[in-house]
């Protein structure tokens, strides 16, 4: 084990030429330079932000969604069959033609009806419109309270205003309260986001989400072992910035303020945009790759750190053309006659695969009506936020 610890705490990996780890020992005068030990008080804080949420979506967040209007309840439960119900667990929850015909046999059912209670039993275990909107709530505050503080700390930081403060006299460079506790935050959130992902709402993307999650904790606890914290601090400042706009979107969307959606949405749209294409680059990228290789130098770490940093930015290019593809395709199709523009068409919340109704597909099947009415479908009727691959979080 000592061993494996000096080969992964190896001081030429980690730090510049000429630095070592007893250098960054708390100096005589009082001044204290991060530490990886320090990154283990995120797990008690964690915690904390994960007991926060239960009782703010439980005592604040509900009451807000039913006093909204929201439906608390979730759809409606399939009636028990044990046959349909060994099939679904063991089998198939979506029947083809072939388990069709001989359940219909077996249980002297018509194919339609075992359509509808297969329908209806993938539905039941749906999470209702209260617990999205509640979820979406708490995702908003936090989003929105960390970007307020690390605005607010970051606007007296020099390096805020001049990115070459970022490496001057790196690694030398002191750790204050305020920025202590902004990593601490932050890495605390991610880390209860992966421990709530396995009792939140479960989406397609599962998988995804949780290494994007472990990704970022990789990060922030990356910045911060070697002292990039600085730089860490405008990393994170800036990917907070549209959050928050999002979460909105998804709220006025579930409490069926459709017009308030899209305009939460088209700002979240602008300012992801701007802010990954445009400032990050220019910003980020050019103080990591170009300031530092000519105040400091190019070491080991530095060159994992900026590869990271270029993946990112790879990710914001195709998240940010998933997300003019939806703007897109809301505006062309939110265009009825000449003249006119609608507001823009629900987005399906893929993630969540919630189904239309099985009395709606009762009525199609039984031709009492031949076409649905479009607005109960499109802009009245919400289902949740975007896809998978279109309102995914960073």
């Amino acid at each position: 084990m000592s061993a494996l610890s000096a080969w992964f705490w190896n001081e030429r990996f980690w730090l510049p030429q000429n630095v070592t780890w007893a250098d960054l020992a708390d100096a005589e005068s009082g001044e204290q330079y991060p530490r990886a030990g320090h990154l283990l008080y995120a797990f008690p804080t964690a915690l904390g932000i994960f007991a926060f949420r239960l009782l703010f979506e439980r005592f604040l967040a509900k009451p807000c969604a039913l006093r909204l209007g929201l439906q608390g309840k979730g759809p409606r439960k399939a009636q028990p069959n044990a046959i349909l119900e060994k099939v679904f667990i063991s089998i198939t929850k979506c029947p083809d033609g072939k388990h069709l015909e001989g359940l219909s046999k077996q249980l002297d059912w018509d194919a339609r009806k075992i359509q509808r209670w297969f329908r209806q039993r993938r539905n039941q275990d749906k999470p209702s419109l209260v617990t999205k909107f509640s979820e979406s709530m708490w995702r908003f505050l936090f989003y929105l309270y960390i970007f307020s503080y690390g605005v607010w700390f970051l606007w007296t930081a020099p390096w805020f205003w001049d990115t070459r403060q970022c490496w001057y006299n790196y690694p030398y460079q002191p750790l204050t309260l305020a920025l202590y506790y902004y990593y601490i935050q932050e890495l605390a959130f991610y880390w209860s986001l992966m421990f709530s992902q396995f009792t939140d709402i479960k989406r397609k993307d599962f998988l995804i989400m949780f290494v994007h999650h472990l990704a970022t904790v990789g990060l922030i606890s990356f910045s911060y072992v070697n002292n990039m914290v600085r730089v860490g601090t405008l990393v994170m400042c800036l990917h907070d910035a549209s959050d928050f706009l999002l979460e909105a979107a998804k709220m006025a969307n579930y409490a069926k303020y459709q017009r308030l959606c899209d305009g939460f949405f088209m700002m979240f749209g602008l300012m992801f945009v701007t802010t990954r294409l445009v400032v990050y680059p220019t910003w980020i990228l050019n103080t990591t790759m170009f300031e530092s290789w000519e105040l400091i130098g190019p070491y080991p770490s530095w060159w994992l750190f900026n590869g990271l940093l270029l993946i990112l930015q790879v990710l914001h290019v195709i998240w940010s053309y998933l997300i003019m593809r939806i703007a897109y395709r809301s505006l062309t199709k939110g265009k009825v006659g000449p003249g006119k523009c609608q507001p823009l068409p629900v987005l399906k919340d893929e993630r969540s695969d919630i189904e239309s109704s099985s009395e709606e597909e009762d009525t199609a099947l039984n031709g009492t009506k031949s076409v649905h009415n479009t607005s109960s479908n499109g802009a009245n009727r919400v289902n949740g936020h975007a896809s998978s691959g279109q309102w995914s979080e960073d």
